[in-house]
């Protein structure tokens, strides 16, 4: 069998990111490149943010996950261009949604948080506008905590960076 950038793809749809198992690498955007050296596979990836704690599990899941089939590996990170969440595909912000994460609701050149206005989030569980910003910070960094207010729930918002 002769292995392929596409058949690489189809494998790395499979390995889940640790923080938010319901999105595949491939959802978060964080693969930037597949690059063939002789006998090696060289997976580029960027995290999400700098310092990210997911990113050794990653690595080691996409490594294991070529080495099952039969395919050696190279993983790479790389920090530039930075991760933005304008790379989240569009399957992965529903599947946040369907998971109860909030998902981006602006471009990175959201700047809210600079004037003090608030973001307008809704409520991945009822999509009720009337929500509010408890914390900062979520169950990760990545994330905010927020709470609807009809329907009472707290739920995280992926934030825009």
């Amino acid at each position: 069998m002769t292995i392929t950038k596409d058949y690489i793809y189809e494998l790395l749809e499979q390995v889940p990111d640790p923080e938010v198992p319901v999105l595949s690498i491939l959802d978060l955007g964080i693969v930037r490149d597949v690059v063939f050296n002789d006998e090696l596979v060289e997976v580029i990836i960027t995290p999400t943010y700098t310092g990210c704690p997911a990113m050794d599990m990653i690595s080691v899941n996409i490594k294991a996950l070529l080495q099952e089939n039969g395919i050696e590996s190279k993983i790479t990170l790389v920090l530039s261009p930075a991760w933005t969440t304008d790379w989240l595909t569009e399957a992965g912000k529903r599947k946040l949604k369907e998971y109860g994460i909030a998902p981006p609701v602006a471009k990175t050149t959201d700047k809210l948080s600079l004037t003090g206005e608030a973001k307008l989030v809704s409520c991945p569980i009822c999509d009720s506008n009337d929500t509010q910003m408890i914390s900062q910070f979520g169950s990760t960094a990545c994330k905010s905590l927020y709470k609807c207010n009809d329907c009472l729930e707290p739920f995280d918002y992926f934030k825009c960076h």
